[in-house]
């Protein structure tokens, strides 16, 4: 099992020396996560809490991902890096080619692009893109971010993204693993069709049969069943032994770890690391 510790809401200055503090204790990796901004007044339900409770607000930190991750990939030797997860259709892919294929030559190939297609139609309106068509235009960034990272001039016609021949410099030495987050089944589908790995969100154990069944139906479906494929746990309770063990029977291949208030100070998480550490790695 490859544990993850995911670490959003983060005071910059605390997340150099935590990055070096999980790379020396071996955990896999370290996971952001991504919201441009928070607005005042949300009507929106967060899709993943009991009582549709978002997990933020406008007094907590929540760093920039991509500049987070290229720093504490900086300071460290083999911790991998994601985002859990960033707004894909939010942006213009050819920006976040640019930005990961950057960081993925800075870090030796140690970032995962982990993917959701957002679940707040304020920051859509914000940033002045139709909510109701970003599954559509998630799909085509990423076929976009794909085309892109192979290298030399490529092309794309699409619904959303049109542009003749262009080349970013430097692409990725390896083609960047894309995770997808969200339980939804267009979010299983694309997982299957274009993914090298899925990530959950706050799953209760009753969801996860139905999860494990269109991944591996998607997956055969675009016969991609051969290929690796990541699946990252995310619970709302821990699983016991005899749950874990049918998780990995079923392909999972890691989970997430963290720290349970954002206001402990650096001192205290960094014990708790060390706790985690002799739990689980």
């Amino acid at each position: 099992m490859k544990y993850w510790l995911i670490v959003p809401w983060t005071p910059v200055e605390e997340m150099i020396e935590i990055a070096r503090h999980a790379d020396d204790l071996g955990f896999f990796g370290l996971m952001g996560a991504d919201h441009g901004f928070v607005p005042k007044s949300m009507v929106s339900e967060y899709p993943y809490t009991k009582d549709g409770t978002p997990p933020i607000d406008g007094s907590m930190p929540y760093p920039e991902v991509w500049t987070s991750i290229a720093a504490m990939s900086a300071v460290t030797t083999r911790l991998k890096f994601s985002t859990a997860v960033y707004v894909l259709p939010l942006r213009n892919p050819i920006e976040v080619a640019k930005a990961t294929g950057t960081i993925a030559n800075l870090s030796n190939n140690r970032l995962v692009l982990g993917a959701g297609v957002g679940w707040m139609p304020e920051e859509f309106a914000t940033y002045g893109v139709d909510f109701k068509t970003r599954g559509k235009r998630m799909n085509e960034c990423i076929e976009v971010l794909q085309l892109i990272w192979e290298g030399g001039y490529v092309e794309y016609h699409g619904e959303f993204f049109d542009f003749e021949p262009l080349q970013i410099a430097p692409a990725p030495s390896e083609r960047i693993p894309i995770f997808i987050g969200g339980a939804s089944k267009p979010a299983l589908w694309r997982a299957g069709k274009y993914a090298q790995g899925w990530m959950g969100n706050g799953n209760a154990p009753e969801e996860m049969p139905n999860i494990f069944k269109h991944l591996k139906e998607s997956r055969e479906a675009f016969v991609r069943s051969d290929e690796d494929f990541e699946i990252i746990l995310a619970m709302n309770e821990f699983p016991s032994a005899e749950q874990m063990t049918e998780y990995v029977e079923q392909g999972a291949t890691g989970t997430f770890l963290g720290f349970p208030d954002h206001t402990m100070s650096v001192a205290q998480k960094l014990k708790m690391l060390d706790g985690m550490a002799k739990s689980f790695l």
